[in-house]
């Protein structure tokens, strides 16, 4: 069983910074690949970023060049950080795990959630 408990979120202007953190707590060894997600009001939940245990990562076209995720395994934390932030980028942002080994972008391939944390952007 994993537990993730993601923070960091709030609102800011466009233009603006966010640095968002999960922590991961029990059985850690057993998670491969973690990624971030958003959804906003009457969308889809959409792979935002993720990144596989030995590094290799992946970002949606939206994010590239503005968005980077990274781990500190030391501190079983997942961070997101969120450069340049548009208002299409307001969303409810999720932190997810997979013991499945590879880099995924499909929510239902991911078996722990966090409860989210709200990015709001303001133009």
């Amino acid at each position: 069983q994993v537990q993730l408990v993601e923070s960091g979120g709030g609102s800011v202007q466009s233009g603006g910074s966010l640095r968002l953190s999960c922590v991961a707590t029990v059985y850690t060894y057993s998670v491969y690949c973690m990624g971030w997600f958003r959804q906003a009001p009457g969308n889809e939940r959409e792979a935002v970023a993720s990144i596989e245990d030995d590094g290799k990562t992946y970002y949606a076209d939206s994010v590239k060049g503005r968005f980077t995720i990274s781990q500190d395994n030391a501190k079983n934390t997942l961070y997101l950080q969120m450069n340049r932030l548009k208002p299409e980028d307001s969303a409810l942002y999720y932190c997810a795990a997979t013991p499945r080994r590879g880099l995924w972008t499909r929510p239902r391939l991911y078996d722990y959630w966090g409860q989210g944390t709200q990015v709001t952007v303001s133009s």
